[in-house]
C-alpha cells in the first residue's frame, strides 16, 4: 500500500472512530425525521444539523482552511498527509466536544440555536468531509484567494442566516446580548 493510500484509510479509521464515539455518546445515526438531505437551510429547526450539509457547512469549511494555515504555520516541515491527518484529528475532536451535553446546553443558553439538540452522525461526518475540502482548496488557492474566500463566506453566511463562524464563536465564548438580539431579529 503506498503512503496516499494509508493516509486515506488513516482518514477514513479517524472520521470511523468519530462516528462510533458519537453513536456511543447516544447521537442519533440520521434525522429522526427519517430523511437524509444533501440540504437543510432552516436554521431554526429541529431538523438543523441533522442532514448532510446547511449553512454551518460553511463553518467547516472555513476550519479546514484555518488548519491548513495554522499547520503550515507551527509544522511546516510535517508531510502534507501528516498536517491533514492531524487537522482530521482537531476536526474530529470538535465533533465530539461539540455534541457533549455542556456544549449543547452552552449552544442552547448562548446562541440564537434554542432548538439545537446537537448534530447526527451523518452530518458531524459531513462536517469533517468539509473542513478536509476547506484543508484541500487552502493547499492549491494562494494565500490571498484563500483569505477572500473566508471572508465571503463569513459575509454571505451572516447575511443570510444572520450567524457564522465569527459570531458563533464570540457568542459561545462571551454571549453579548446586542448580537442576540440583532440574529434573532427583535
Amino acid at each position: 500500500m503506498n503512503r496516499a493510500s494509508r493516509l486515506a484509510v488513516a482518514a477514513i479509521a479517524l472520521v470511523a472512530a468519530v462516528a462510533v464515539i458519537e453513536l456511543s455518546m447516544g447521537r442519533v445515526a440520521a434525522c429522526r425525521c427519517g430523511d437524509i438531505k444533501l440540504w437543510h437551510g432552516i436554521v431554526q429547526s429541529s431538523e438543523n444539523s441533522q442532514h448532510i450539509t446547511d449553512w454551518y457547512t460553511f463553518s467547516h469549511v472555513i476550519h479546514g482552511i484555518g488548519f491548513y494555515g495554522l499547520l503550515w504555520l507551527v509544522a511546516r516541515r510535517a508531510s502534507i498527509g501528516t498536517r491533514f491527518l492531524i487537522a482530521v484529528v482537531l476536526e474530529g475532536a470538535w465533533e465530539v466536544f461539540e455534541n457533549t451535553p455542556f456544549v449543547i446546553d452552552r449552544y442552547r443558553t448562548a446562541t440564537i440555536a434554542l432548538d439545537y439538540y446537537g448534530d447526527s452522525v451523518v452530518n458531524s461526518v459531513s462536517d469533517i468531509a468539509a473542513m478536509a475540502g476547506g484543508f484541500w482548496l487552502a493547499r492549491r488557492l494562494p494565500v490571498w484567494a484563500s483569505v477572500t474566500l473566508v471572508a465571503v463566506l463569513e459575509v454571505f453566511v451572516v447575511v443570510m442566516i444572520r450567524d457564522n463562524l465569527t459570531l458563533n464563536i464570540i457568542m459561545l465564548l462571551h454571549p453579548i446580548d446586542a448580537i442576540r438580539q440583532w440574529q434573532s431579529g427583535t
